[in-house]
């Protein structure tokens, strides 16, 4: 406990943590205070989000690296998976697919965009691993590819063409989340020589004891749903208040405030110099929602949802992480980088933020 103590003390975006017992308080005596309430949870929402991630890589740390690997397959995008099912339950399929669009997005530019430039101003020149940025812009082709699918089928004329969709999103969830193991398999496994240089750097500090780490994350994940729970019912009215749509609150907000401690890490480890923690923490980050989030709702949704998800995206959803994909392909091809190819990655993801403001889906 003294070291969760400290670790709160030493660390000033964990002081939010203030926020969640007010966020509780305020849903009980003002729940009709939706934009009130929409404020406090993603305040609340940030520290919980860093507790967590601390305390999976602990736990990551002390199961070894292939154990390790599936655990942060798992766990690594917990928050956005919470806040996901949350609103799964509640019937929000909009905001569901933004959220997770938005993360896929969000991590390929905003954060790996953003971990460029501020290594890029420290250093004149930084190199990663090419390697693992291959692999994983790899996999999220791969989900690219599977996300248009559906939407090609449901633009067909067609009686059927929405039972068609449905069936071939739930092919495509499970066929994603075997090429997601395997990908783990892959790299952990039968070609961790390959990756074996990027591994060696990730450990920067000594892990929390393995008790401690479970006892944090069982009770933060409870907390993060609970919270996720009144996020998601003060999100549609506080949206409209602040002239936001749902989509535009998940792409965005959610997976700004999802990937908060991922972001922390990534931007330290750029600043560092330590350019292959950035690329994996974004591009891996990445992968794991598209090839194991995503297709986890889709198999969730039969069981908590009103009815059943597909992975049909509005058209504008699948062009920006094609685009998405394709830019992280590119500006990771060398295996070097500098602050204007972070300045260059961030405008796309700007480009795609105005344009979702501005123009929301047909039928917000």
């Amino acid at each position: 406990m003294s070291l969760l103590l400290k670790e709160i003390r030493h660390n000033p975006m964990l002081w939010l943590l203030v926020a969640v017992p007010v966020v509780f308080v305020a849903a009980a005596l003002v729940p009709e205070a939706h934009t009130a309430l929409f404020v406090l949870s993603v305040l609340a929402i940030v520290p919980l989000a860093g507790l967590l991630s601390h305390a999976t890589e602990s736990v990551a740390a002390k199961t070894g690296d292939a154990a390790g690997g599936l655990l942060n397959a798992t766990l690594g995008n917990l928050t956005e998976l919470v806040i996901a099912l949350a609103a799964l339950g509640a019937g929000q399929y909009t905001l569901v697919k933004a959220s997770i669009a938005g993360a896929i997005v969000t991590n390929t530019l905003f954060m790996l965009g953003a971990s460029f430039l501020l290594g890029g101003l420290k250093y004149h020149l930084q190199e990663f691993n090419r390697a693992s940025a291959r692999l994983q812009a790899g996999l999220l082709f791969l989900a690219t590819i599977a996300l248009l699918m559906p939407s090609a089928i449901a633009g067909m004329e067609s009686t059927s063409a929405a039972a068609a969709t449905q069936k071939l999103s739930l092919g495509l969830a499970v066929l994603l989340i075997v090429g997601y193991g395997l990908g783990l398999l892959f790299s952990l496994k039968t070609h961790r020589e390959v990756f074996s240089g990027a591994e060696h750097e990730e450990a920067e500090e000594a892990p929390w004891p393995i008790g401690l780490a479970l006892a944090t994350l069982a009770g933060v994940t409870v907390l993060v749903a609970l919270v996720s729970e009144i996020f998601v019912e003060s999100v549609q009215k506080a949206a409209e208040a602040f002239g936001m749509t749902a989509a535009f609150v998940g792409f965005i907000v959610v997976a700004l405030v999802g990937g908060a401690a991922e972001m922390a890490s990534a931007f330290s480890g750029a600043r560092k110099n330590r350019l292959d923690l950035s690329v994996g923490i974004a591009l891996g980050s990445a992968s794991q929602i598209a090839l194991f989030v995503a297709p986890v709702l889709v198999l969730v949704s039969y069981l908590i949802g009103p009815s059943p998800m597909d992975l049909q995206f509005w058209p504008g959803a699948v062009v920006m992480v094609l685009f998405a994909t394709m830019t992280a392909m590119f500006v990771t091809n060398s295996g070097r980088s500098a602050w204007f190819v972070g300045v260059l990655v961030l405008m796309v993801y700007m480009i795609f933020a105005m344009t979702l403001y501005i123009l929301p889906p047909a039928g917000q």
